[in-house]
């Protein structure tokens, strides 16, 4: 029965044993395919994950630093407003003090002025009572030059440049511009006015109720109130005004007494 087998009948079971092993050549070729992409896989996961830790170091860093100079930066602030502070407040007390100075100054010079006045009071009043202008007194001619115009109450006198006769309460006396123009005896300032006729003009009371107006001055150097002597310099001769212009420069000098004009002739020096 062996004898009649077919002879093709064995070798079908070496097929069989080679697909076995293929397979299990396979199978190892896909676990080491797998190890192999295993390996490359976490090997790739380690590089990630470091480099994932290195940027969140670099961040980390980068948020330090930027705090710090945050930090830096408020202090830095904080300093400069504090000195930007610490110069206002020194400011405003120096201000104080110079204005508390200035104060005092004002205080001080107020005081004095005062004083001053109080003073030029006491000496006007005690110079006031000295004053005795009389009758017998005599009065320096104010300044040098000629006789334009008499005194005249009594009758009519032609003015040249109003083209006109009128009484004339004064003596014009010619001078030339800049002349020198002093008291003609010791007084008090009473007053100094401009008119349009007389321009600017110093009143002068030299007690006993006579009063002297010295009139067309330029330049005044004396204040109501003050004293002035003999030979005190009031001012200037100065341009004539419009009631003047043909007479030319001149000084305007009047003298009355209880108000009453009265000739200055009768006092003048020779």
């Amino acid at each position: 029965m062996n004898e009649r087998q077919n002879p093709r009948q064995t070798p079908r079971f070496k097929p069989k044993k080679k697909r076995r092993g293929a397979a299990v050549a396979a199978v190892l070729c896909f676990v080491a395919a797998i190890a192999v992409v295993g390996t490359y896989t976490f090997k790739d996961y380690r590089e990630t994950q470091r480099e994932f830790e290195l940027a969140q170091a670099r961040e980390q860093e980068q948020k330090n630093k930027e705090e710090s100079e945050a930090a830096n930066t408020d202090k830095i602030f904080n300093e400069k407003e504090e000195d930007v502070l610490a110069k206002q407040a020194e400011e405003a007390a120096r201000q104080a003090r110079e204005e508390q100075e200035m104060k005092e100054a004002e205080q001080d010079s107020e005081e004095e002025k005062e004083a001053e006045e109080q003073e030029q009071t006491e000496q006007t009043a005690g110079n006031s009572e000295s004053l005795n202008f009389a009758n017998g007194s005599k009065l320096l001619w104010p300044v040098e030059g000629t006789l334009l115009m008499n005194y005249s109450m009594d009758k009519t006198v032609y003015f040249s440049t109003l083209d006109q006769f009128k009484y004339n309460p004064a003596l014009v006396i010619s001078g030339e511009k800049g002349d020198q123009v002093i008291s003609s005896a010791p007084g008090i300032v009473k007053s100094i006015d401009k008119t349009a006729e007389t321009g600017t003009t110093v009143n002068v009371d030299i007690g006993s109720g006579y009063e002297l107006f010295y009139g067309q001055l330029d330049d005044v150097r004396v204040k109501t109130g003050d004293y002035v002597d003999s030979k005190t310099v009031l001012g200037y001769v100065g341009e004539p005004t419009i009631y003047y212009s043909v007479e030319g420069a001149n000084v305007y000098f009047e003298m009355r007494k209880d108000g009453e004009s009265v000739n200055p002739m009768d006092y003048l020096v020779e």
